[in-house]
């Protein structure tokens, strides 16, 4: 695919990137932290195209062009002085500065564009801090560490270096996917209203490769509106507590003074190796409490000043508050199915009723996952599905059978096989690319 964006910056802190008909809004707290997002932008759309993108930036009656690597390096130059006079609404449909036209104009490596500044061409623009930090990060390049490449590299001492190969540069480019920066909390939300469809092993696997991948301030939450087996599935805690626990103490985490993560420890199981939290459903069979919407909208608000990413565990029931409460408040949906029939229909079914309540634009943007049921999954009823939600949802990654997940009892995340560790870093990149 080509892309040739246009960005069009609305204000110091906003701006819309335009691409094919469609507009994604950028918004940042700074000025330097909108142009960081809108770098990043153009820079998943670099390394998914496999090349740099050069992209038409309009900000008032000035145009200039910006050029953004897969490594995120990027390089910009102010336009001509007959392209800055183009009028907004052409700027927004325009084709992005030729490299031609864009090597005569003055070129900055990672710089940052003053807002009403002209340089002449025989201005020189000065170096900051930021150009000596990016010069760095721009001349460090991958060294390969796996396969017959990183062989090479270990008995040469390092004399021949060559390059990842193509399996260890897309594990690489995933894995700067999934640690990428956000600026803000984000709720990952796990959907499908039938039992045994993968949601709770989805959650854990999510969370454990994002936890280890971006070190910590991961949270799994099972939002069962009674009891789940998240809580089962973890690594056992030294308690019992749960979301109920939390919900009736919360008024000391909202109190000045007395919240703490050390104090929110004595309610989420913590996951050492794979450094993440799990707050588990309530698991007191005869209790009769539970978790309703403002429940839910009251630990998702406390919770998000702990966490930065919040993977929610749901249960089967598409009626009870709790349930519709984490849909709206999700940042990303991911949809769950095993590689069956009855399981497939649940999901798809969800997504139908989803569409009756108005939530279009999430399901537009949700990732489906769909989980081989044995280590012989059926080929055709695979690409069936593959061919159904794929129109349905942005995107369908597949999982491989794993015997270390059948038991059913706490996952033991280092039994997990290299393909399985794989497959889950390519559904958290897909989710990662579109917080």
């Amino acid at each position: 695919m080509t892309y040739e964006p246009t960005v069009l910056v609305t204000s110091q802190t906003a701006a819309e990137i335009h691409l094919a008909g469609e507009v994604d809004e950028v918004f940042a707290s700074t000025q330097e932290g909108l142009r960081s997002r809108i770098v990043e932008s153009i820079r998943l759309m670099a390394a998914s195209a496999g090349e740099p993108v050069t992209a038409t930036v309009v900000d008032g009656a000035t145009r200039w062009a910006l050029v953004v690597s897969p490594d995120g390096s990027f390089t910009e130059a102010t336009a001509p002085a007959e392209d800055a006079a183009a009028p907004l609404s052409a700027a927004a449909s325009a084709a992005p500065i030729s490299a031609a036209t864009l090597a005569d104009g003055p070129l900055r490596s990672g710089g940052t564009r003053r807002e009403g500044a002209q340089r002449g061409p025989t201005q020189r623009a000065t170096p900051t801090v930021d150009d000596l930090l990016n010069s760095r990060a721009d001349r460090a390049r991958p060294r390969a560490t796996e396969g017959w490449r990183g062989a090479l590299r270990r008995v040469t001492g390092g004399a021949i270096s060559p390059r990842p190969g193509k399996a260890e540069q897309s594990r690489l480019d995933r894995e700067r996917l999934v640690q990428r920066r956000l600026d803000a909390p984000r709720t990952i939300v796990v959907l499908n209203p039938k039992g045994g469809a993968h949601k709770t092993t989805s959650t854990l696997l999510l969370a454990a490769t994002f936890g280890t991948q971006r070190g910590g301030a991961t949270l799994a939450w099972d939002n069962n509106e009674t009891r789940g087996t998240l809580g089962w599935r973890a690594q056992h805690a030294p308690h019992h507590r749960t979301a109920v626990d939390l919900l009736d103490d919360l008024d000391r985490f909202t109190t000045p003074g007395h919240a703490s993560l050390a104090a929110l420890d004595t309610y989420v199981r913590t996951q050492v190796d794979a450094r993440f939290d799990v707050l588990a459903s309530d698991e007191d069979a005869a209790a009769s409490s539970t978790i309703d919407a403002a429940g839910f909208d009251r630990l998702h608000n406390v919770l998000s000043r702990y966490y930065r990413l919040l993977i929610v565990d749901t249960g089967n029931n598409m009626r009870a508050s709790n349930w519709v409460a984490a849909v709206a408040a999700a940042d990303q949906l991911v949809i769950v199915s095993t590689v069956r029939e009855d399981t497939a229909a649940s999901a798809a079914w969800l997504l139908d009723g989803l569409r009756e309540k108005g939530f279009d634009h999430k399901i537009d943007e949700a990732v489906t996952i769909l989980a081989a049921p044995s280590a012989k999954p059926d080929r055709k009823l695979a690409d069936r599905l593959e061919r159904h939600f794929s129109q349905v949802t942005a995107e369908v990654v597949h999982v491989p059978f794993d015997p270390a997940l059948v038991d059913g009892g706490p996952i033991d995340f280092d039994a997990l096989s290299p393909e399985s560790r794989d497959a889950w870093l390519t559904v958290a990149a897909s989710i990662a690319r579109r917080l």
